[in-house]
């Protein structure tokens, strides 16, 4: 039997008021980011159009300056929990800062929700790049980079370990006897280790899927590093073909040396599709989105998103470099590097961060943008990607109706949910309990 040929994934990243920061003002485009019928509305139509995952980003600070999506959101669990009722088979992911919480909590969120979905939850574990989230959680600063990501390394350990405490087959339920659950099936953890201790079990039968989906974006050395070790599922930050290339690559092979293959990671980069029946038209699409933006908080914003602060410098000057010890994470070397290489002016760069948030902007008609894609697919640039509609509901309906019959029709990606679970989505097996010799180990203290 010949191995089955590989498919495209895609993820949808859902902010109600659009993508792009001015996607809001679009005719027919959704207003509000806490509207439970509007999200609704978007799991809908990506599951229709036989998505992998929903995704929902989140932020712990408010900025009156910030995307419109930013300045009212839902707590994205709640939300996802909330979604389950109205969707069958996509999977739903969810943002939850390992800085600012605690593994068992964590554990036991996941834990509920791919029991509550039969087993369609994702965890996307950051670290929390914006320092004054601090001040809401009664720090007087955020943790120094590296130390965050020690920290993000552990918190995931325990709560995978949590997961895996429970064996299946532990709830007996045997009315008979009068037995309820099997004790040998289930057990402490036991963790001290340099951040946390956790005595565990947790309170919670193992999850349909082993383990919810792991997803993880951070994209420096100790970010990458997380995501070749933890992670399933990957949204990255490229522009480029040769540049997505190399860090899929990178990122691939990273992986054997914590025992994994480079087919137990996806790779999602992210993508704004603006979609005509034209080139023309397409263009025009982009062109008034930008016409909408104003240079208020030009500045502010480019500052939050390339890493560094920029507010003293002219609008229509160059960007500046980036001072000693500033942000060496990918996401803002990626912004520099693109504004140096295309002479972008402050005000130029504020215009793309603006539009996608930094993340790639493709303008063209169904057939150039499948085109485009598929070459990123086919030169293991990607293995699908994390779609940014510039507004909703609309511009996704253009991609669901569009775009994915180009895919379909070319063998490219289903036509049809195969597996009931998000695991089944991505191809990857359910994580069965560890051996019982094999279960968690104390970390150094």
């Amino acid at each position: 039997m010949s191995p089955k040929r590989r498919e495209m994934h895609f993820g949808v990243f859902v902010l109600g008021t659009g993508n792009h920061s001015a996607g809001w003002r679009y005719d027919g485009a959704a207003t509000s980011n806490n509207d439970l019928s509007v999200i609704q509305e978007i799991a809908r139509h990506a599951e229709r159009g036989r998505f992998d995952l929903l995704f929902v980003s989140d932020g712990l600070v408010m900025d009156p300056g910030d995307h419109p999506s930013f300045l009212c959101r839902f707590e994205p669990t709640t939300l996802i929990s909330a979604l389950s009722a109205s969707t069958r088979h996509i999977g739903l992911g969810a943002t939850v800062s390992t800085s600012f919480g605690e593994p068992y909590h964590v554990a036991r969120t996941f834990g509920s929700i791919d029991h509550i979905t039969k087993g369609r939850a994702a965890w996307n574990v950051v670290t929390s790049s914006a320092g004054k989230a601090a001040l809401n959680f009664s720090r007087e600063a955020h943790m120094e980079h590296d130390l965050r990501y020690e920290l993000a390394q552990e918190f995931v350990d325990v709560v995978k370990g949590l997961w895996d405490c429970w064996e299946d087959g532990a709830i007996v339920a045997d009315k008979a006897t009068g037995v309820y659950i099997d004790p040998s099936k289930v057990r402490p953890l036991d963790h001290r280790g340099r951040f946390f201790q956790v005595k565990g079990p947790i309170n919670m039968a193992r999850c349909p899927q082993g383990h919810p989906v792991i997803i993880q974006a951070g994209g420096s050395e100790a970010g990458l590093e997380l995501a070749a070790r933890t992670a399933d599922v990957v949204f990255s930050v490229v522009q480029e073909l040769s540049a997505a290339k190399r860090a899929y690559r990178d990122l691939k092979g990273r992986m054997a040396k914590y025992g994994r293959t480079p087919d137990q990671i996806t790779v999602l980069p992210g993508v704004m599709p603006i979609i005509g029946s034209t080139e023309a038209e397409a263009r025009d699409k982009l062109s008034r989105l930008q016409s909408w933006l104003t240079p208020t908080n030009a500045l502010t914003l480019v500052t939050s998103r390339i890493g560094y602060d920029v507010t003293g410098f002219p609008l229509d000057g160059p960007v500046p470099a980036p001072p000693p010890g500033a942000s060496s994470q990918t996401f803002s070397r990626v912004l520099y590097e693109t504004a140096r290489r295309e002479n972008m002016t402050l005000r130029d760069l504020y215009n793309l961060t603006a539009a996608a948030r930094g993340h790639w902007v493709l303008c063209g008609t169904p057939k150039r943008i499948a085109d485009t894609l598929e070459e990123w697919f086919v030169e293991e640039a990607a293995d699908g990607f994390n779609v940014l509609p510039p507004y909703f509901p609309g511009a996704l309906v253009d991609f669901v109706d569009q775009v994915v019959p180009e895919f379909q029709a070319r063998g490219l990606f289903r036509r049809e949910y195969e597996g009931a679970t998000l695991r089944d989505h991505f191809g990857l097996p359910r994580v069965p309990a560890p051996a019982r010799d094999e279960r968690h180990v104390d970390a150094q203290p």
